[in-house]
């Protein structure tokens, strides 16, 4: 996949990177609700020198219906007059090629594709083509789940109908457990996708990765350690009133704090530690999984292979649901402190299942 997005053509002077080397920040809130909350969080933003362009939610993809998916359109123009009266770049996120054309037509000097989008190449096309001979600078979201030829495919899409300022956010993943993060980080994939693309400018979004503010500052340390090019920091000016992701958005005067920690580098040890040992944690369940599943495919070769004898077919099955067995009886009464549930051993009870069906003679597990 390497080299297949021409750097050489992305802008000279990027929006998502500033020549003092100095990360590019986006703050606001996660949704616009009312012209008097963006006048009045943006023009507390404009103290901060750090924040380089405005952001905030108009259109709000969500799961279910029924819930506040964004004020629309009447949001762009209240972008408008933050614009007009603070000075501030604005940007807000898009879903399809018809809220490109009406974010053009408002205005909005940054476009910023959603994670959702992102994973579906016809709409990449249809905002391509709405955007194509405007050079606007626009941000990519990683897909939802971790492909990373999406991702890359949504670059190239864009690229070649011409945009030349673009930049990635790495938002994190859906998917995975919700103890720590609300969107799981998984930092090699970000890392892949700037080993594949070297010139292309990266973003972290650290708010929607922590999901909570006691996780803003590890995860934004993480993210700069690791040669980010910017941040994304949602800001409300009374977070407990959102109307989305209250447990994640900062006022004005805590974001400023939190980017001065940023900047000197304090040390919040208590929680940096733990996100560091969850993290290790995390990393050692998911590489014994590998290891069990790798042994069961193993396991499972070897008795295909013992059936290419014609040797009956009772024993194979009888073995697996020996193992099923023993598995089932752990997880109805697990050892004390070993956290062993029936959810997390499901692949495994289904891989030897697997295995039964495919012993001599075709035996199923009952």
């Amino acid at each position: 996949m390497r080299g297949s997005i021409n750097t050489n053509k992305l802008a000279p002077q990027s929006s998502f990177r500033q020549e003092s080397g100095k990360p590019v920040l986006l703050a606001g809130p996660c949704s616009a609700e009312s012209e008097d909350q963006l006048l009045q969080t943006a023009k507390l933003l404009k103290n901060n020198q750090s924040v380089t362009a405005f952001k905030a939610g108009i259109w709000k993809s969500r799961t279910r219906p029924n819930s506040f998916e964004g004020v629309g359109t009447v949001g762009l123009q209240w972008l408008q007059k933050v614009k007009a009266e603070t000075g501030l770049r604005t940007a807000c996120d898009i879903a399809n090629a018809q809220h490109a054309e009406e974010a053009l037509k408002h205005g909005i000097d940054i476009l910023c594709i959603s994670g959702r989008t992102t994973v579906n190449p016809f709409a990449i096309q249809e905002i391509a083509a709405a955007v194509s001979g405007t050079n606007i600078p626009m941000l990519v979201t990683n897909p939802v789940y971790p492909d990373l030829k999406l991702w890359v495919g949504a670059l190239e899409r864009l690229q070649q109908a011409g945009l030349t300022d673009l930049g990635a956010i790495h938002r994190g993943f859906s998917g995975e457990d919700h103890d720590l993060y609300r969107n799981h980080p998984k930092w090699e994939h970000m890392l892949q996708l700037r080993q594949e693309m070297p010139e292309l400018p990266v973003l972290c979004d650290a708010s929607h990765i922590a999901g909570k503010r006691s996780l803003l500052y590890p995860v934004g340390q993480r993210a700069l350690d690791l040669g980010i090019d910017g941040l994304l920091l949602e800001s409300h000016i009374s977070p407990a009133e959102a109307l989305s992701s209250q447990q994640q958005q900062l006022m004005p005067q805590e974001l400023e704090l939190l980017i001065n920690a940023l900047k000197t580098r304090v040390k919040l040890s208590e929680t940096t530690e733990l996100v560091d040992q969850l993290d290790e944690l995390r990393q050692q369940i998911e590489n014994l999984d590998d290891e069990l599943m790798e042994l069961l495919l193993r396991r499972s070769a070897v008795s295909k292979q013992i059936g290419s004898y014609g040797l009956g077919n009772t024993r194979p099955a009888m073995q697996v649901s020996k193992w099923q067995k023993h598995l089932e009886l752990l997880l109805a009464q697990p050892p004390a402190g070993s956290g062993l549930g029936n959810e997390p051993a499901n692949p495994f009870i289904q891989a030897l299942n697997q295995q039964g069906n495919t012993a001599i003679g075709g035996s199923a597990v009952a």
